[in-house]
């Protein structure tokens, strides 16, 4: 009998273990009468196989191996708990995922374009990215900017860049995403600001912020503020939003970033769903009823190229998220247990050698997102291990999701690889080792005091070092990387993001602070800052406000670093 415990995580995971399946006797006869015996007869050493999360694989699965109740418990049918097999009854037969590429580079012109672009071509929805400058809350004049003004994703200083972005989409019709963490409720506030010049209606406007920055501390390192401070400007949005924009979702937990940092599978499922978990009791405390705003969080995961790593992941996460959510925080309604998630192939997978290769491995992962039940799909264009990608490349990675949704058949039937007896094992392993994090992490003292202390971080480092040694060592296959490589590869045809940009948007900047009124700007400042000096103030009304009299981004952010002060990450070694 396993250990019980008064920590829910410990107990839940003593529980796991007890009902898991293992290898039966047909199963042990088999391998010792015929799989040992053939391979002594073909010479054949059978090598050790395992995943990125370090969980051993099996040459086969069977029945035994499952969980014991393991249909009526663990995998139920589609759109009922604990939604192993999709939130949705009929799932892609209802209505296919989402297809919403990230965009963003250069001007605020430049990705308006791209964004009229890609809807031409199918795409139905919009993602945003912006670049280093946006991300840490400066404007395009700022010495710290100069260099890097929509090099990595569309450069925003006031509100009269996102009007620029968004001129001519109308807000009423479209769902946008907007990868934006630190100044997220600066952006979101710019955002409301532009559907209200448009005459929509703020219960109309759909889409996601991402406002994880629980994960900036762990992964991307995209911060302005302490941790705290950033989680106050969070819990203003959450109450905010649930009150008066209803289709907005205010955070994206992403799992993303912790995966490209080098995490494992396991780890990104682990942490990311541990933030969640940090998310609900922020929302709780904040006097909010759990069957309010739980189905306003969703998720963004990482789609890799370990075909069945990654959907184990996948169909784990949502039955964790659901059981966690019932059991831990009494949640009720069924539509608040679902774990929602826009899904994204891997980045780090992709190499700067042989580039056309990368088609093929985001091909696989994104078949892996949409066996995974993934409720919108982005996939990496061919040539975005050397830049942004090119009109050209994210038209190709475009078009994958096309095929696979319009040629394969795909998307015919519901979750085809639920009863799979290895998918459904790995489901289980992947379910354990994200219990086995949680409990450690709550010895610690919860999620907030795991990232300050930097545990979660060097779990990350660890596990991205341990690769790269096996990479180096060739034990590891990357085709083209350190097999099957080319000699003398010819560079490829990129987008080039030219100092015009910068130029640009500082032209524009200037304009925009000559003919702003300056004493509706300095009055909405200070009005926000006695909202930050606060803490029982909900500070998103004064955002908004400030955000309408033209007070650029910086000077908003400005405000919060007066009061709030900055934060360096603890040393990790």
């Amino acid at each position: 009998m396993a250990r019980e415990s008064n920590n829910y995580w410990e107990e839940k995971l003593s529980e796991l273990k007890r009902e898991a399946g293992s290898k039966d006797s047909p199963f042990k006869q088999w391998k010792s009468e015929v799989l040992d015996q053939w391979n002594q007869a073909t010479h054949n050493s059978e090598k050790e196989y395992y995943n990125s999360s370090g969980i051993t694989i099996d040459e086969l699965y069977t029945s035994s191996d499952l969980r014991k109740n393991f249909e009526e418990k663990y995998l139920g049918y589609p759109g009922q708990y604990p939604f192993t097999r999709g939130v949705y009854p009929n799932m892609y037969r209802g209505k296919l995922w989402t297809m919403r590429m990230f965009s963003g580079f250069g001007t605020p012109e430049d990705t308006n374009r791209r964004l009229k672009y890609l809807i031409q071509h199918g795409e139905s929805g919009l993602s945003i990215a912006f670049d280093m400058p946006t991300l840490y809350g400066y404007d395009c004049d700022n010495k710290r900017a100069d260099g890097e003004v929509g090099r990595c994703g569309v450069n925003v200083s006031s509100l009269r860049d996102m009007e620029d972005i968004l001129s001519g989409i109308d807000l009423g019709e479209v769902s946008t995403s907007m990868t934006i963490n630190a100044p997220a409720s600066i952006l979101t506030a710019m955002y409301i600001a532009v559907a209200k010049k448009q005459g929509v209606p703020l219960e109309k406007i759909s889409g996601t912020v991402q406002a994880d920055i629980l994960k900036e501390y762990i992964a991307q390192k995209e911060w302005i503020y302490p941790p705290e401070a950033h989680l106050r400007l969070i819990r203003d949005m959450m109450v905010f939003c649930t009150e008066n924009v209803p289709k907005w979702n205010y955070i994206s937990i992403s799992g993303y970033h912790i995966r490209e940092a080098g995490s494992s599978a396991a780890q990104e499922l682990a942490f990311t769903l541990a933030d969640g978990f940090h998310y609900v009791e922020m929302g709780i405390e904040a006097g909010l009823n759990p069957d309010d705003f739980a189905p306003r969080l969703s998720f963004f995961f990482n789609a890799s190229i370990n075909f069945f790593e990654e959907i184990a992941k996948l169909r784990a996460a949502r039955r964790i998220w659901a059981t966690v959510l019932r059991e831990k925080y009494g949640v009720k309604k069924e539509r608040s247990l679902y774990l929602r998630f826009h899904t994204q192939t891997s980045g780090y997978s992709l190499t700067w050698q042989q580039p056309l290769n990368n088609i093929v491995r985001t091909t696989v992962e994104a078949m892996a997102g949409v066996l995974g039940g993934t409720q919108s799909l982005h996939t990496n264009s061919y040539d975005e291990a050397w830049a942004l990608p090119s009109e050209n490349a994210v038209k190709v990675a475009l078009r994958t999701q096309q095929i696979l949704a319009e040629e394969t058949g795909i998307a015919d039937t519901i979750d085809p690889l639920g009863g799979s007896y290895y998918v459904e094992w790995l489901t289980d392993k992947m379910e354990e080792e994200a219990f086995r994090y949680f409990a450690e992490i709550e010895k610690m003292g919860g999620i907030l005091q795991a990232v300050k202390t930097g545990y979660i971080q060097k779990e990350i480092a660890a596990t991205s070092y341990r690769r790269q040694i096996r990479i180096e060592q060739g034990k590891e296959v990357m085709v083209g990387v350190n097999k099957y490589v080319d000699e003398g590869e010819k560079p490829l045809n990129i987008l080039r993001i030219s100092r015009k940009a910068q130029k640009s948007q500082v032209a524009k900047l200037n304009t925009v602070k000559l003919n702003r009124n300056e004493n509706r700007v300095k009055n909405a400042l200070s009005r926000l800052e006695d909202a930050l000096r606060d803490h029982n103030e909900n500070s998103m009304p004064f955002i908004i406000e400030a955000v309408e009299s033209y007070a650029t981004l910086e000077e908003i952010s400005n405000v919060g670093r007066n009061v709030f002060g900055g934060w360096k990450e603890p040393v990790l070694v």
